[in-house]
């Protein structure tokens, strides 16, 4: 018998390291994975570079999070081949208005060029996808968020795949054995998405230096 799909469910999977994707927007199916090897972003390895911080300090932009979950999801799907189908945002959509799910969203005027989404349990954020409608806004979004999570006391920012775009950026390729060690260490903490302050783009930029210069 087939075990209905809720977001109980999707909410245990991730607490034993697994997640869901389908083979496209319209697929009723649902199928699990849990990789080898895992993608995943070191809080402190997060790399800006020259032409991204030009774009944080235009600051033609505004960060928000969680003030149009859907449309992000929606921006994520929205290319020739996706993952995410009708169900799976639906679900994602259910965890949000029950606060487990959230996004880190970039507009211009009143338009929303970037964001990210993913799921909070304990202090581990599950990054399910992010998208750009303007150049680096995909980008900007993950420098805002990646913030919030050190802030928010998460540890654990999975990424699920490593794709040569994250791996620019900092994110590494981790064993199976290793990503689900850094889980439950991850799981057994309180972290908080959605009090930390979104900083001005100057002291972004400050800090993550000084993070550079510590790990360096």
């Amino acid at each position: 018998m087939d075990v209905p799909l809720t977001p109980e469910l999707l909410i245990r999977a991730y607490q034993v390291g697994v997640f869901p994707m389908s083979e496209g927007r319209e697929d009723p199916e649902v199928f699990w994975v849990d990789p080898k090897r895992r993608g995943v972003f070191p809080l402190d390895a997060f790399h800006i570079s020259r032409s991204l911080a030009r774009n944080i300090k235009n600051t033609n932009y505004r960060v928000e999070i969680n003030t149009d979950f859907a449309g992000v999801v929606a921006g994520c799907a929205a290319r020739d081949e996706t993952w995410i189908s009708t169900r799976i945002a639906g679900l994602y959509q259910a965890l949000h208005e029950a606060e487990l799910a959230h996004s880190q969203e970039i507009w211009m005027d009143d338009r929303l060029i970037g964001g990210v989404y993913g799921v909070t349990i304990g202090g581990a954020f599950f990054g399910e996808s992010m998208f750009s409608a303007e150049t680096n806004g995909s980008k900007l979004a993950l420098a805002y968020l990646i913030h919030r999570l050190r802030a928010g006391g998460f540890i654990l920012f999975d990424t699920q795949f490593l794709t040569p775009h994250l791996a620019s950026l900092g994110a590494i390729e981790v064993t199976r054995a290793t990503y689900h060690k850094s889980l439950q260490k991850a799981l057994a903490l309180t972290a908080d998405f959605t009090t930390p302050e979104t900083p001005r783009p100057e002291a972004l930029l400050a800090s993550q230096a000084q993070r550079n210069t510590q790990t360096s």
